[in-house]
C-alpha cells in the first residue's frame, strides 16, 4: 500500500512540474542546473591549453575518447579566481549532443524544487545573462541561483555549441 502511495505521490509532484537540480557552489553562492543536463561528476586535472580562447576556456581533455572542453564557470561568471583544491570539480555535461565540462568550486547535492519554491529571478545588473537564469529556488534558508546551463553554454562568447536560429 505505502508503494502505491509513493508512486502517486511522485507522479503527482511530476505532473505539477518538481524539478531536481545539482546544486554546486562558487564562492559564496549557491547555484543549481538541470540534473537532467549531467552526465557525470569528476574530480579536477588540468586540462590541455588550447590557444587562442578565451580566459575561462581553460582547455579541454580526453574523456573516455570525446574531446571535453572545460570552462571555469567562476571566470565565466566573474566570481573571484578561486584556488583548484581537493573539492574543486567538473561537471560533465550533455548539452544539445556536445559535452562540455564546469570547473566549480565543490558539488553540494541534488535537490527536488516544487514550483511553489521557484521564485522568478529579479531585475539586477549581473555578470550572467538574465535569460541564463530560470529564477531562485528557496530550500529553507537556501537560495539557490538556477541557471539555463544550455544557454549559458551556447552564448556568443563561448564558440562552444549552436546558438538557436
Amino acid at each position: 500500500m505505502n508503494a502505491i502511495v509513493n508512486d502517486r505521490s511522485a507522479a503527482a509532484d511530476a505532473a505539477q512540474g518538481a524539478r531536481e537540480y545539482l546544486t554546486f557552489r562558487l564562492g559564496q553562492e549557491e547555484y543549481g542546473i538541470d540534473i537532467l543536463k549531467v552526465q557525470e561528476i569528476r574530480g579536477y586535472e588540468p586540462p590541455t591549453r588550447i590557444s587562442p580562447a578565451p580566459a575561462f576556456i581553460k582547455g579541454v581533455t580526453n574523456l573516455r575518447g570525446t574531446i571535453v572542453p572545460i570552462v571555469d564557470l567562476r571566470l565565466r561568471l566573474d566570481c573571484a579566481q578561486a584556488e583548484y583544491n581537493s573539492f574543486t570539480v567538473v561537471i560533465v555535461l550533455n548539452l544539445r549532443e556536445r559535452v562540455v565540462g564546469i570547473v566549480v568550486d565543490s558539488v553540494s547535492d541534488v535537490l527536488e524544487l516544487k514550483p511553489e519554491q521557484m521564485r522568478p529571478a529579479p531585475d539586477v545588473d549581473s555578470a550572467i545573462d538574465s535569460q541564463c537564469i530560470r529564477g531562485l529556488g528557496a530550500v529553507g534558508e537556501r537560495m539557490l541561483i538556477l541557471l539555463d546551463i544550455e544557454k549559458l553554454m551556447s552564448g556568443a562568447d563561448m564558440g562552444l555549441t549552436a546558438a538557436d536560429t
